[in-house]
């Protein structure tokens, strides 16, 4: 019997290397707690920006706008703060 466990863990054990991806997700806030996508147009609005695009990804905010001259941004804001959340890419530019 105990021999039967330890293979059932042995043959689990690599089903677990998906784990980490689910635990990688930036944003975490409860529904109840976010903010409308219009309080970010305004506040990006604010800062310059033309917003092309606003939509729900991964508990996320995702965002497509531009600037006057060109400049692009197309990034995740927390949906309860307006935070901009940092991927990992430029968190490695860094």
């Amino acid at each position: 019997m105990k021999n039967a466990l330890v293979a059932a863990i042995l043959a689990l054990t690599p089903c677990l290397g998906a784990v980490p991806v689910a635990a990688d997700q930036a944003c975490t806030a409860p529904l109840a707690y976010w903010q409308p996508r219009e309080a970010l147009q305004t506040k990006l609005e604010a800062e310059g920006w033309t917003v092309l695009s606003i939509r729900s990804d991964d508990g996320c905010y995702k965002v497509r706008a531009t600037k006057p001259g060109g400049e692009r941004l197309d990034a995740k804001y927390d949906p309860a703060s307006l935070e901009r959340v940092q991927r990992k890419r430029d968190e490695d530019d860094d």
